[in-house]
């Protein structure tokens, strides 16, 4: 399987997974900063909302699987509902 359908297959099975019913933002902060950060800086989820391409929490959980699908170390789905999570209350403030 080539990178190109990994990163279809991860995006689809996170937009169309429902997220989990007890997301820790905690945990998604640690793993944030643990696997994110290397990569860019967290105000790249400052930016202005009207530019941004993520307006719905499953976009948002696209947007993630796609940028884990470049990780050597796997993210589970729960791993990235974290996240979601994490950034969606500290960034994002999407509607549930």
């Amino acid at each position: 399987m080539n990178l190109t359908a990994i990163i279809v297959a991860t995006a689809l099975g996170a937009f169309c997974a429902p997220p989990a019913a007890a997301q820790d933002a905690a945990r998604g902060r640690l793993l944030y900063e643990a696997h994110c950060l290397g990569c860019h800086y967290e105000r790249i989820h400052k930016r202005d909302p009207a530019t941004s391409l993520v307006r719905s929490q499953a976009q948002l959980r696209v947007e993630i699987a796609q940028r884990a699908a470049s990780l050597k170390t796997r993210l589970a789905l729960e791993d990235l509902d974290d996240i979601a999570e994490y950034l969606n209350r500290s960034h994002y403030k999407l509607k549930k």
